[in-house]
């Protein structure tokens, strides 16, 4: 199993090293050679800035795309024609050797993932996630599978074991990244068509399930820390893919900045558990938890909240999220369903013995999750921008599963965890073809689109119904398991009385605003008419016209010196993504509409059935309101609230007034005393030896008339000298 597990890891990992080294070598394929200019050098020309699609506006990428910045006045035999085209073949056939190289080794790990979790679930008897012994305080989390050590790195102190793990929980999750991380993959080949940058963007991806499986096999806090950094390295660089728009470039940042305040607490946190149990090791972390006193239990758990906060996007370290919308929206269904925000859930569910020995922090992650769940539920139901509503779903779904884990339930969060990959993973997908047809983000520009995109229709409406919790969709027999836990939870548990009423309370008007917001945006894209866009021409004219460089920036030709534009009202031509698109959605649409059947028999009828009428309500409410108006947004029944929950009760703004704005005029601060105190002195010291050395100059100057001078006044003085004081 370990080596398995072994090959599970490094397929991604060799992938996406191949796939950075290797996909643009050879360059002279297919006989694309690079055209020589007069004198026989090649030509150098600016490389297209990739990318067809992007968030927020779907446009032609970069200002530069397709710009030959190269002087070509020496060049008159070079055909310019000729020169974009052979960079079209080579870029196009680095895309087809990275698309090669990223699918296959992802799809190999998929299916020695599948059949890991077989084995290890016909080993455990079908157990699932749960440990079939118990351990630790509440006799959940206990480590109960295969596990090695390859080699132990002395460090002084407490060492540090490179070692994996295989149990029915590390099976479970590394089925959904790399499913999902498939799926992922073969949709961006559709998606990314035409970018220059794919191969790096694949290999990226190839490497980010690496680190995810990495963290989810690692039998090593430590070595679990390792593939923890790299997913935020991993974010970083994708998020911003589309780097040359600033906005990207600052989303990128700022995930990676926020995600790093939370890791610091992390990484503490393991050094707490480690230094406490006397190894890095989890299941030695695990075993120790009954000597340790609470003092350090809380302590540590809080620190590693910290982390899982960052990571998961959960109050107060959520703020990334959204913005980190910018990147492309393949890598958006990765991170919100399977790495990333499914990493710090997963940690909590690894740990779970220590954080049942800690009762105070799962009060603070009980509250922390009922104010996530509901604030970024409400935030969703008043976004236009389709990306941003299920950004915000996923802050409010995750809440969930920290909330069933902070109520007592490991496998009810685990559960949903699992589901929510498959149903959240489909929704961005779907949101990808929507965003491909109609060329926006935004809810305000689409609407009557179910006949024109009759597959992503049908599979988005699977995807809002188990966002929903409608049965038989998946999403209904996970929430209904976390919403029994929480219940649970007011009699019995871990939580006390207030944390476990203000989580129930937050869990059920969350149920209801999540229907209202899925109702919402699927009305909006699918259902009324949609709104005409404003197109414009060149006005005709009645002589041959020049033709322009090619590339996506070329302008209309045009006779004049410029050319007068007449706009007129239209909508743009609809139509179904490409099959390399439509597939990975069909296959996805699958587990969200059937896995919630593997735990049919857990069904608690009675709260079920409470939970589908309140959200049938939150549904029922938006429905009766947008059928009144077709063209209004139903978003108006949040009435005066709906400002601050569209910019998400004014967060970024509080932070950037109680944090960013200090810090920068702390750093302008230091800059300015630095350059006039710290540089000002070494300036200062030189500009004195200079002028010293000045003075000494002049008497050192090689004038030998000047030297004869000074002779003779030094002789007279010493003269007069001698003939006054005699």
């Amino acid at each position: 199993m370990i080596t398995i597990a072994s090959l599970v890891i490094l397929l991604p990992f060799l992938a996406a090293a191949t796939g950075l080294l290797g996909s643009r070598f050879p360059r002279r394929l297919h006989g694309v050679t690079p055209p020589k200019t007069g004198d026989g050098a090649p030509l150098q020309a600016d490389a297209p800035k990739a990318g067809a699609f992007r968030a927020g506006a779907l446009k032609a990428d970069a200002p530069t795309t397709g710009a030959l910045k190269a002087d070509i006045s020496d060049t008159s035999n070079t055909d310019v024609s000729k020169i974009d085209v052979s960079k079209v073949k080579a870029d196009t056939a680095a895309g087809r050797r990275a698309a090669w190289i990223a699918v296959v080794p992802t799809a190999i790990s998929a299916a020695l993932a599948i059949w890991l979790a077989y084995a290890t679930w016909a080993a455990t008897g079908g157990g699932g996630v749960e440990p079939s012994a118990p351990a630790g305080p509440g006799g959940q989390g206990a480590i109960d599978g295969v596990t090695a050590t390859f080699t132990v790195i002395e460090t002084g102190s407490v060492p540090i074991s490179v070692g994996l793990l295989v149990d029915g929980l590390a099976a479970s999750i590394a089925v959904l990244v790399v499913v999902v991380a498939l799926a992922v993959q073969i949709y961006s080949v559709g998606y990314m068509r035409g970018d220059r940058r794919y191969p790096s963007y694949s290999s990226f991806i190839s490497l980010f399930t690496s680190a995810m499986l990495l963290v989810v096999y690692a039998a090593d806090l430590l070595v679990l820390y390792v593939g923890w950094e790299i997913m935020g390295l991993c974010s970083y660089l994708l998020v911003g893919h589309w780097w040359e728009d600033r906005a990207n470039s600052r989303a990128a940042i700022k995930a990676f900045l926020v995600t790093r305040i939370g890791d610091v607490g992390f990484l503490f946190g393991i050094f707490v558990l480690g230094t406490a149990a006397g190894s890095f090791r989890i299941a030695d972390v695990i075993a120790g938890v009954p000597e340790m006193s609470s003092g350090t239990l809380i302590a540590a758990t809080m620190l590693l909240l910290a982390g899982v906060a960052g990571k998961s996007a959960q109050v107060p370290l959520h703020v990334w999220l959204p913005d980190a919308m910018a990147g492309p929206t393949p890598i958006s269904a990765l991170i919100h369903a399977a790495t990333m925000v499914a990493a710090g859930i997963f940690v909590v569910a690894r740990l779970y013995p220590v954080f049942l020995g800690a009762r105070p922090t799962l009060d603070v992650l009980a509250v922390l999750a009922a104010i996530g769940m509901l604030g970024a539920a409400l935030a969703a139901l008043a976004q236009d921008d389709l990306k941003r509503v299920l950004a915000y779903s996923t802050i409010s779904q995750l809440a969930y599963m920290a909330g069933a884990l902070a109520a007592g339930s490991r496998s009810a969060a685990v559960f949903h965890l699992i589901t929510h990959g498959a149903f959240k993973a489909l929704l961005f997908l779907c949101a990808g073809a929507v965003i491909h047809a109609v060329g926006s983000n935004l809810m305000s520009t689409m609407g009557g689109l179910r006949k024109e995109l009759p597959v992503t229709f049908a599979a988005m409406t699977i995807g809002f119904a188990a966002l929903m919790g409608l049965p038989p969709a998946s999403g209904f027999f996970s929430k209904d398991e976390v919403l029994v836990a929480i219940e649970h939870s007011l009699s019995s548990g871990p939580l006390t009385g207030a944390s476990a009423l203000l989580l129930y309370g937050c869990a059920l008007a969350t149920v209801a605003v999540t229907g209202a917001y899925a109702t919402r945006a699927w009305l909006r894209t699918f259902f009324g008419q949609r709104a005409p866009q404003p197109q414009f021409e060149p006005q005709p004219q009645s002589e041959p016209e020049p033709q322009s460089l090619p590339g996506p920036h070329s302008q209309p030709a045009s006779g004049a010196s410029h050319a007068v534009r007449t706009a007129h009202t239209t909508h743009t031509a609809v139509h179904e993504a490409p099959a390399t698109m439509r597939w990975p959605i069909l296959v996805l649409a699958v587990p969200a509409l059937l896995l919630g059947f593997a735990r049919v028999g857990d069904v608690h009828w009675d709260a079920a059935l409470l939970s589908l009428a309140v959200a049938l309500l939150g549904a029922g409410a938006v429905y009766a309101a947008w059928r009144s108006d077709p063209l209004a947004d139903p978003a108006r029944l949040l009435g005066p609230f709906r400002g601050p929950c569209e910019r998400a009760f004014h967060v970024d703004s509080v932070y950037t007034g109680l944090f960013v704005r200090p810090v920068l005029l702390i750093a302008r601060i230091v800059v300015r005393a630095d350059g006039r105190v710290v540089d000002g002195a070494v300036r200062g010291s030189g500009r004195a030896t200079l002028g010293l050395a000045g003075l000494l100059r002049l008497v050192q100057n090689g004038n030998a008339q000047l030297y004869v001078t000074g002779l003779l006044a030094g002789v007279l003085l010493i003269a007069a000298g001698a003939v006054i004081f005699r």
